[in-house]
């Protein structure tokens, strides 16, 4: 974890929100690098979930929306986290956080049974920072308050949304009378959520502001349980596609005291990272609690008449449910590696530790790096600055000309560039450049005038050595 925090702040993927105020726990800024990062990502679950399907649709909700819609939800009665406190330097914690081998799984609502629990586990354990004594677990809200108003004594309270997906219930009439969409079909979007965490912490892990992603998919009570695996395969087919390490993926179904009252099964996509399995995304039978909730507390009534049968039901919900930023955080874990002995043979430096970022080509927040052979040749630089500016319209480049050429192609590596492009002498006689890829470290010379063309295959998956003949 120390060196993907290190990296990221080192090269401009991740930095600490308000660090020149001494920062703020669960809040970060994505960099130049991560940015690009972040948006590559989120394109390829909106490509795989909306774009390659014909029957499910994208939304993009409101950050506040009525006080009522969290009130339906349950999350003003029931979205808690345990909370305990020590007397003596006043710090606050989770409470399941501190007892490891309970092995409570995380859950939105904390009962008077996990409470109890709790507070017998807990006998004898010490603040973890002065060791003084912890006050009595207690339920504490995770939804985030604010004020709308105009003048301060008119102000009401409302809440920033705890879960993304509450717009999609909110407008699911809208969405079904306006895109003439048949049961079954699925509405996804991408959207910033706030929790206060008592004790946010991994990083990107557990922060207080996130984006998500979530597919709801209304189907017939009777296809559920279909609709249900068919998803759960759909989605760790996925994630299995963007990873190295695919031993680092498994299924884990929740406990029956796991399970929301509503659910009748639920799984989540874990991850091997270096603090333990952890969710990546849940795959959760919703049923029609959601439906049937708003439509009591709204008033509105939210059966579906199918127009071909005419049966009435209202519709049950298969809901995937991921985190875009633990996705950016899993998928640096399984992208990084330690080379030790430096790949890049033009420098000096054989004893050095190299770190490649192996991520997928799709994924990479530079698919291109352009580099003069050398600085102190003027016609060379021109040359590369011309290549720079003629590819740069239709890939995400980087033009780099400080250091030797080793340390640039390993510059390049830290952050993922899929290949790089140097310009040398024999371009200035004949036109061509090589062309190394990040992954095998290979080089071959291609012309100037098929670069674009030749990335583009690269980029798509087809093989880097059929372009030309091997250099290096």
């Amino acid at each position: 974890m120390d060196k993907i925090i290190s990296l990221c702040k080192r090269r401009g993927f991740i930095f600490q929100n308000s660090e020149i105020y001494g920062g703020i726990a669960g809040f970060y800024d994505y960099g130049p690098l991560g940015v690009e990062l972040k948006n590559n990502i989120k394109k390829a679950w909106w490509e795989e979930i909306v774009q390659k399907r014909e029957n499910v649709v994208g939304i993009d909700g409101a950050i506040i929306t009525h006080p009522r819609v969290w009130e339906a939800s349950g999350h003003v009665e029931g979205f808690t986290d345990p909370l305990v406190e020590c007397k003596k330097c006043h710090e606050r914690f989770r409470a399941d956080h501190l007892i490891e081998e309970l092995e409570i799984k995380e859950t939105g609502a904390v009962g008077e049974e996990l409470i109890k629990k709790l507070t017998r586990a807990l006998k004898g354990v010490k603040c973890p920072q002065c060791g003084g004594e912890l006050t009595k677990p207690r339920r504490f809200n995770l939804l985030v308050e604010a004020e709308l108003g105009v003048v301060e004594e008119g102000k009401k309270k409302v809440y920033l949304r705890g879960e993304a997906c509450q717009n999609i219930y909110l407008n699911y009439g809208n969405v079904l009378s306006s895109q003439r969409l048949k049961i079954p079909f699925g509405i996804a979007q991408i959207g910033k959520a706030f929790r206060n965490e008592i004790t946010p912490k991994n990083f990107l892990y557990r922060q207080r502001e996130f984006e998500q992603w979530d597919l709801q998919w209304f189907c017939h009570p009777k296809e559920m349980e279909k609709w249900y695996d068919f998803w759960k395969e759909e989605r760790m087919k996925w994630y299995k596609s963007l990873v190295n390490h695919k031993e680092n993926l498994r299924f884990r179904q929740h406990e029956k005291d796991e399970l929301a009252h509503y659910a009748k099964v639920a799984f989540d996509i874990e991850y091997k990272t270096p603090f333990g399995w952890k969710e990546w995304e849940g795959i959760h039978w919703r049923g029609d609690w959601d439906l049937s909730r708003h439509g009591k507390f709204s008033g509105k009534d939210f059966t579906y008449k199918d127009p071909e049968t005419g049966e009435e039901f209202v519709p049950q919900i298969v809901e995937t449910s991921g985190g875009v930023d633990r996705t950016f955080l899993f998928l640096l874990f399984d992208a990084y590696q330690e080379i030790k002995g430096c790949r890049t043979k033009t420098t000096k430096a054989v004893k050095e530790v190299e770190i490649l970022l192996k991520l997928h080509k799709s994924l990479a927040p530079v698919k291109v790096a352009v580099l003069p052979l050398v600085r102190n040749k003027p016609e060379l630089v021109k040359k590369a600055k011309e290549v720079y500016q003629m590819l740069k319209p239709h890939f995400s480049c980087q033009y780099d000309e400080l250091g030797s050429i080793g340390r640039r192609y390993r510059r390049g590596d830290e952050v993922g560039i899929i290949t790089s492009v140097t310009c040398d002498f024999q371009t200035l006689e004949d036109n061509t450049v090589t062309l190394r890829e990040r992954d095998s470290m290979k080089q071959i010379r291609v012309e100037i005038l098929k670069l674009k063309e030749v990335i583009q295959k690269i980029l798509e998956g087809e093989e880097f050595l059929k372009f030309g003949k091997i250099i290096k």
